[in-house]
């Protein structure tokens, strides 16, 4: 006998205010402890964050051209606005700071085109922006040729100074990095094993602005006679070396990481060594190592501030050197706050660019 069965009618969803009850029950008052730290977090918000909204932003002077121009007892962002192009730039003359912008636009020009998925040029894109702009942008901001005025390196400061740093430190610590962790990986090979320990180690063993006291003051006294580095090249590689330290050990975790099927199924293929490390091991190590890798970038960023010690000024140095005009009294707390900013910008997007770049190459569970 069939039986006919009426299907019921859709049910509405439940209303969104009772999803919200629930989610906040379920997160923020699951429990004693959980309900006395909510509450203890928006009293500290509730607390906090009214005067300092006040400070940055309603009480606070936006226009003038001196410190008398602050009066209304909130932030003097007169200060940042006045000096921002010392900020950014630093010396660099202000009749040449197209230079500067030149480099950053065509930087953005030629990285726009990475991220859509239609472009199929994209490994000779990078190489060039890797390999050759790098050239280019130096000899735009050096000058000296092409009919383009010289710029000493003592000029170049502020936030360009810290993008230059972070740029060059993190693009040469990546493939020396992964040399120093392939090498220390090879145990056929005990001496080239020996010399990659050695150097990771001791490289990993100094403080950075040891590392940048060493090549500013040390390095020209084991130099010949009439030889000396740029003061910004010697703090180029002071970093670039102490970076690739710590970047082996990230990658020599990820190769670690990889299983020992994925060795055996390149030998059963009979592909050689470099081509089992860079089809096979690699890619996935590198995948793995995502975070370890940005975290490190990230490290690296922050740590620019540290070469404030050989004399060059970056944008936390210029924001230091400028507190001390006696025409801009008590403005510490605004110059700070604007590098605190710049920094926490930077670092906030490499953190999500990674995160990004995780759940793209994370195929693992795909068909």
């Amino acid at each position: 006998m069939a039986h006919n069965f009426v299907p019921l009618p859709d049910q509405p969803p439940p209303p969104a205010s009772v999803g919200t009850v629930a989610w906040i029950r379920a997160n923020l008052f699951s429990g004693w402890v959980n309900s006395v730290l909510t509450v203890l977090a928006v009293y500290v918000l509730v607390t906090a964050l009214p005067p300092l909204i006040n400070w940055m932003f309603i009480s606070a002077d936006w226009v003038g051209t001196g410190r008398e121009a602050c009066d209304s007892g909130g932030a003097c962002w007169v200060f940042v606005a006045n000096r921002i192009d010392i900020f950014i730039y630093g010396f660099y003359p202000n009749d040449q700071i197209w230079r500067v912008d030149a480099i950053f636009i065509g930087l953005f020009l030629l990285t726009a085109p990475l991220f859509f998925k239609s472009f199929k040029y994209k490994v000779w894109l990078g190489g060039f922006i890797i390999f050759i702009y790098p050239i280019i942008g130096f000899i735009l901001m050096r000058g000296g040729m092409f009919g383009l005025s010289g710029v000493e390196t003592a000029k170049w400061g502020g936030f360009t100074l810290t993008l230059l740093l972070a740029g060059v430190g993190c693009i040469a610590a990546l493939p020396l990095g992964v040399v120093l962790a392939l090498g220390r990986q090879a145990g056929n090979m005990p001496i080239v094993k020996s010399m990659c320990v050695l150097f990771i180690e001791f490289w990993r063993g100094v403080p950075l602005i040891t590392v940048l006291f060493m090549s500013s003051v040390m390095l020209p006294l084991f130099l010949p006679e009439g030889v000396n580095f740029d003061k910004l090249l010697r703090a180029l590689i002071g970093i670039t070396l102490f970076q690739s330290a710590y970047m082996a050990e990230v990658i020599r975790g990820g190769l670690q990481a990889i299983p020992k099927g994925q060795y055996e199924a390149a030998d059963a293929l009979g592909l050689g060594y470099w081509r089992k490390y860079g089809l096979i091991i690699l890619p996935q190590a590198l995948k793995i190592v995502i975070p370890g890798i940005v975290n490190t970038f990230i490290a690296l960023f922050k740590d620019t501030t540290l070469v404030i010690i050989v004399g060059l000024l970056e944008l936390l140095g210029m924001v230091k050197a400028s507190l001390g005009d006696p025409a801009w009294p008590d403005v510490s707390r605004e110059g700070y706050v604007f590098a605190a900013f710049m920094f926490w910008i930077c670092c906030f997007s490499m953190s999500r660019y990674s995160q990004w770049l995780e759940r793209k190459l994370h195929t693992g569970h795909k068909r």
